[in-house]
Order: C-alpha cells, then sequence, then structure tokens
C-alpha cells in the first residue's frame, strides 16, 4: 500500500485562511485546499484569487509551510482553464476542481454536484483545465457518489481520469445524502477498483479509529479530513503517528484565543463573534469543555464579554 496523504478540506465558509493557519499548523497535512472559486464565464482579476487564497502572497503556502492548492468550481471549460492558468501563475499548488457542492444556489448555476448527471460536462472542464497546465502541475478533482443516487458514480471517475486527472477526492456520499451519516465508503472501494489514479476518500474521518475503519473499506490510505479536523484540530497529526490519545482541551483552548486574535484583526465586529461561535459549536462535538463555553457564548453579542471568557 502506498505512503498516505492527508489533505485538509475545502469548507466554504468554515476553513477559511485563518482557520487554514491554525490547523495546518498542528502538523501531519500534506495540503490544503482553498474555499473555491466561483467561476462563471470569464478570467477574474488576481484580486479575486488572493481573497480567497490570501497564501498565493506567500508562496502558495500556509505560515507552517503546509501547500496550498486553489479549487475552481464552474462548467465553462474555457473560463475555467484560464483561471487555472491564473492560479497556478500566483503560485497555487496545482488545481483542485469542485464537482462535490451540494448547494442549492451552486447547483442551480450549474456547479458542483450537479454536474455529476452529465459525465461529459466532467470531462469537458477536466480535460480543459489539464490542456491549459504544463504535464507537471497535478490538477484534482472532487465529486460525491452522485446526485441523487449513485447510478453514475462510476462513469463520473472515469471520465474524470479519461479526462486527465491526476488524482480524485470522493466525498463518500451522494448530493441528496447532504452530510447525513454515515458516509458510504464500501462505495469508495468499487470507485478505486475502477480507476487507475489515486483514490482519496472524505467523508465522517473523525478520529484515528475512523481513519482506519476507511483504509479497511475503501482500500486507499489517502484521506481528505473535513469537519472532523475543524472539531480536532491535530487529528492529521495524530493519523500520522497513529496516536491512541486525542489532543486534551488543555492543548486546543490556545488555539481559540490565537483565532480571535486573527480574526479580530481581520473582521468587522459582528463577523469576529460570528466565526468564534462557528468554531465553538464544532468543537463541543468532541470536547465538553467546549459546550460549556458554548452555553456561554452562543448569544452573547459584546465583544469585551465574549472576549473575556475565552480560555
Amino acid at each position: 500500500m502506498s505512503v498516505m496523504r492527508l489533505v485538509l478540506a475545502p469548507m466554504e465558509g468554515l476553513a477559511d485562511v485563518h482557520l487554514r493557519r491554525l490547523i495546518t499548523a498542528q502538523g501531519g497535512f500534506d495540503w490544503s485546499v482553498s474555499e473555491f472559486v466561483r467561476v462563471v464565464d470569464r478570467l477574474y482579476p488576481a484580486r479575486v484569487l488572493y481573497g480567497i487564497c490570501p497564501e498565493l502572497r506567500q508562496g502558495g503556502r500556509t505560515d507552517s509551510g503546509t501547500p496550498v492548492r486553489v479549487q475552481l468550481l464552474g462548467s465553462d471549460p474555457e473560463a475555467m482553464a484560464a483561471n487555472a492558468q491564473l492560479a497556478v501563475r500566483l503560485g497555487s499548488h496545482g488545481i483542485d476542481i469542485n464537482f462535490g457542492c451540494p448547494s442549492r444556489t451552486v447547483n442551480r448555476r450549474n456547479g458542483g454536484a450537479v454536474m455529476l448527471q452529465e459525465p461529459e460536462s466532467l470531462y469537458r472542464v477536466v480535460s480543459a483545465v489539464r490542456a491549459a497546465l504544463p504535464p507537471a502541475v497535478v490538477v484534482s478533482a472532487k465529486m460525491r457518489l452522485g446526485f441523487d443516487d449513485t447510478s453514475l458514480m462510476l462513469d463520473n471517475a472515469a471520465a474524470i481520469e479519461a479526462a486527465g486527472a491526476t488524482e480524485l477526492t470522493v466525498h463518500a456520499r451522494t448530493r441528496r445524502q447532504g452530510y447525513a451519516p454515515p458516509a458510504h465508503w464500501h462505495e469508495l472501494a468499487r470507485i478505486r477498483e475502477h480507476i487507475r489514479i489515486p483514490l482519496i476518500a472524505n467523508g465522517d474521518i473523525c478520529s484515528v479509529a475512523d481513519y482506519h475503519r476507511c483504509v479497511a473499506v475503501a482500500g486507499t490510505v489517502d484521506v481528505m479530513l473535513g469537519r472532523g479536523a475543524v472539531r480536532m484540530p491535530s487529528l492529521a497529526r495524530q493519523i500520522r503517528e497513529n496516536a491512541a490519545v486525542e489532543s486534551p482541551w488543555q492543548a486546543i483552548a490556545p488555539l481559540l484565543r490565537e483565532f480571535w486574535g486573527q480574526v479580530s484583526a481581520a473582521l468587522p465586529p459582528r463577523d469576529r463573534i460570528g466565526r468564534i461561535r462557528q468554531w465553538v459549536n464544532y468543537l463541543r462535538q468532541r470536547h465538553p469543555e467546549a459546550e460549556l463555553l458554548w452555553q456561554t457564548i452562543r448569544q452573547e453579542s459584546d465583544l469585551q464579554r465574549l472576549e473575556a471568557v475565552l480560555p
């Protein structure tokens, strides 16, 4: 079996530059993927890509040195190819293409998971992006098992591979299933047997034990960590070290204070409060101490009072 590769997932509205910075600093990740750039029908100015992926201004890496790959979402092959060229020129470590977003707004505009209903559309986009970039540049794609069902799952994976993708990440749910448990890792095993490019598993990997169960079922050691890493920032390092004991709250609490400092310097007051609540809401699913903090701040609107109760 190949050497494991651990990837931090793109999570729209959650894992922005601030959380990417903190989570990748805990170690264990091979690379991270940015939030998606929504491509419609034109080439964006560089400031748009810098806004979504500020790491491009520092060699395409987080402060701790983790490479960041810009993710593009769209169905126009020419526009996707042009923006992929720009992202790589600005410093992106490869290009990731989003065929998995379940958002109704995005899907209504022919982007994300809705494209899984037409394997040919996946082929056209990936092929255009692949042709626009030097052969050494990685072009990856992320998809779900399907839109309403899995009937086109293997066709979609095959189309992405045939178009020249370097690797494929699959969230082990359909669009209809959203994020409802469980993730269907057994379907990933079918995809892995059907393609030759590396398969990266995604979905419900929230502990070291989950990682080993996923590997056993899906047959790939490569995984993308999303909400599991938000709940447990050291998860990638724990997986890499095969750690039996999770990081205690005492190791996570200082990150909240650091995160608060970052968002306070970058965001208006209302957004700061929203971001800290959002992260604590995820942390409380794993840590009883975060539950106590959540009950204190969930309705707090005063910046000074909120900051005073942070650990």
